[in-house]
């Protein structure tokens, strides 16, 4: 609810009027009419701080996700905060990787008066989170869940990271032209909403593209000893390994495959797409293919600056997950600015209106079911690096 709608509200009965106050006090963007500002777009300016809650996998499985977002959505906070006229709070949270925390985490962020959420880091914790947003009437914007299904849960949850349908096609379809893939082993953890989620947009990517698959292989996300099942998807002398895993079993996962003499091309899911698995496998993440929808080595202004800013900040290089979180906050900023407010209803219709909009990921839209829509890229780990392939 807004404050325009506040206005209106209060010529009508006492009883509406004592409803409103609750609203506004207790979770409707909270700024008490100090959230609507005047102007518009670069020219808007905004008494209050904007709220901004992020529930993001600081400790835990994900662990090494949440650390990227934080570091991002820290940065881009800072820079628009000096841009003036409007201004964000930020209101970090540890989801733990677990469900049952982040829906905790959102119950707080309805009640307290935050105007969006960020998060959380994980889609099967969003799956369970995301309906006590929708509920309560806080937009959500998830930043890095790809699994299908998320946007579905309703008209408040949106997200600025491609799903893993309009990501891995890509990624077979140029692999494929690339090593001429017939046959290949399909390999995912079937106990996680991302992976399997992957999984099927593998599958049918690899059918489209008339490539068979020889065998596909389940294990738990907790794994860590892949050698056995590398055993029996070496027996089928694959051209190529299609994996659907977090980054905390990819890395294992490659590093058990080349000790076992298995050469061909591994081709992973948006799992793989972190520095850490670089770090983690060395030499043995030479080759491994995966999609993108963030690069690098882009030369969009915006993006070189993100990176130099981030890594002089931070001592480190950003990669995909602090990408989308510091284009999330650009893309709040401008739903913000739309209607001049950092009202809870008004920033979801800002969303509904993002567009082309230049962030550190290349132009951003979001279509009409609330998902991202944007440039995706495939990649290929060569000398410690994730490079174009070509």
């Amino acid at each position: 609810m807004s404050a325009k709608r506040l206005t209106a509200i209060a010529g009508g009965s006492i009883l509406l009027l004592a409803l409103a106050a609750c609203s506004s006090d207790g979770g409707d963007g909270g700024g008490g009419g100090e959230l609507v500002g005047s102007g518009t777009g670069a020219e808007c300016t905004i008494e209050a701080a904007v709220p901004i809650g992020a529930a993001f996998s600081l400790t835990g499985a994900a662990a090494q996700y949440g650390e990227s977002q934080k570091n991002a959505l820290e940065l881009a906070a800072d820079e628009l905060n000096a841009t003036g006229g409007v201004t964000y709070e930020l209101a970090i949270e540890d989801d733990e990787t677990d469900p049952k925390q982040a829906i905790q985490l959102f119950d707080g962020f309805v009640a307290d008066g935050t105007s969006i959420v960020l998060g959380p880091t994980l889609s099967n914790t969003a799956k369970q989170a995301d309906p006590v947003a929708q509920d309560g009437g806080l937009p959500v914007l998830g930043i890095s869940n790809t699994a299908g299904g998320i946007t579905e849960i309703g008209d408040y949850i949106f997200r600025d990271s491609l799903t893993e349908e309009a990501v891995i096609p890509q990624t077979v379809a140029a692999a494929t032209e690339k090593y001429g893939l017939k046959n290949v082993v399909v390999m995912y953890s079937n106990d996680d909403a991302f992976t399997e989620s992957g999984y099927q947009a593998f599958a049918d990517a690899l059918e489209s593209e008339g490539v068979e698959v020889a065998e596909t292989i389940t294990f738990s996300k907790a794994d860590t000893d892949f050698r056995a099942l590398l055993d029996k998807a070496k027996g089928h002398n694959p051209d190529a390994i299609v994996v659907s895993a977090l980054v905390e079993a990819a890395v294992p996962l490659v590093t058990q495959a080349r000790e076992l003499g298995i050469e061909q091309p591994i081709i992973g899911g948006n799992g793989f797409n972190a520095p850490a698995l670089i770090e983690g496998a060395g030499d043995a993440a030479e080759g491994v293919v995966v999609g993108a929808a963030w690069n690098s080595a882009s030369d969009n202004e915006q993006n070189l600056a993100f990176i130099d800013a981030y890594t002089e900040k931070f001592g480190k290089a950003p990669d995909q997950f602090a990408a989308q979180a510091y284009a999330g906050l650009q893309i709040i900023d401008a739903a913000v600015r739309a209607n001049c407010s950092g009202e809870r209803d008004d920033i979801k219709d800002g969303l509904t209106g993002i567009s082309d909009v230049p962030t550190v990921l290349g132009d951003v839209s979001l279509d009409e079911n609330r998902d991202a829509v944007h440039e995706a890229l495939v990649q290929i780990v060569e000398g410690g690096k994730f490079a174009i392939l070509s």
